[in-house]
């Protein structure tokens, strides 16, 4: 059974969620707050943290940081579980930190399928790992291979939520040239980490990856 622990200041959300976590059969730790989920942490070690953004008086940008720059917690995968509209800018910033971010209000279905893929992926990559370890390849590559795995899926994730949000396949729609070129920039460096993740791969000799279904 998975741990997840649910962070918000809002209670009446914690319980929503952890009520739906546990109809799907997770075992759940529920965190009122940025500096209650980093207390827990010190003696909890959840499978998932799915995270609020906007919560007082930490919020979960500070949160965040806070828990990947902790030697002990920076392992922990972390979704954004939010109402709040992502931005350009915080697509980037995130991104090299989440596993996923998701906006509210979401369905039963939706919650386990992104739970479960990241789960699943976490496992994979894991899994690719150890099989190259133990092939004797250069840890520096592999270390590369699990980094551009998962940039690259949350990456594509970021840029679909921005296209969504900002209507930008839209003709009639009016999308800031700041923006516009952000998710532009955005799209082009994940063509170049795919090309260099199948690089790896080829290296590696791992096999590729199926798309993953919508």
């Amino acid at each position: 059974m998975y741990t997840i622990m649910v962070v918000d200041d809002s209670s009446f959300i914690v319980d929503v969620f952890v009520t739906m976590l546990e109809r799907g059969g997770y075992r759940t730790i529920a965190t009122y707050g940025g500096q209650e989920c980093l207390d827990l942490l010190k003696t909890e070690k959840p499978d998932l943290i799915l995270l609020d953004i906007m919560m007082e008086p930490m919020d979960g940008r500070e949160t965040l940081e806070r828990i990947k720059t902790n030697p002990k917690t920076r392992d922990i995968p972390v979704m954004m579980l939010t109402a709040k509209q992502l931005t350009p800018d915080e697509a980037q910033e995130y991104g090299i930190y989440i596993e996923d971010y998701v906006l509210k209000p979401i369905t039963h279905r939706e919650l386990y399928d992104v739970i479960e893929h990241i789960l699943e992926r976490r496992t994979r990559i894991r899994q690719d790992v150890e099989t190259a370890k133990a092939a004797g390849f250069d840890q520096r590559i592999i270390d590369e291979y699990a980094r551009l795995s998962k940039s690259i899926e949350v990456n594509n994730r970021l840029v679909n939520i921005l296209e969504s949000t900002y209507n930008i396949t839209d003709s009639k729609a009016k999308v800031g040239d700041e923006i516009a070129r952000a998710i532009k920039n955005m799209t082009m460096n994940i063509s170049f980490q795919e090309e260099r993740l199948s690089q790896i791969r080829e290296e590696l000799q791992l096999t590729p990856d199926l798309p993953r279904k919508s």
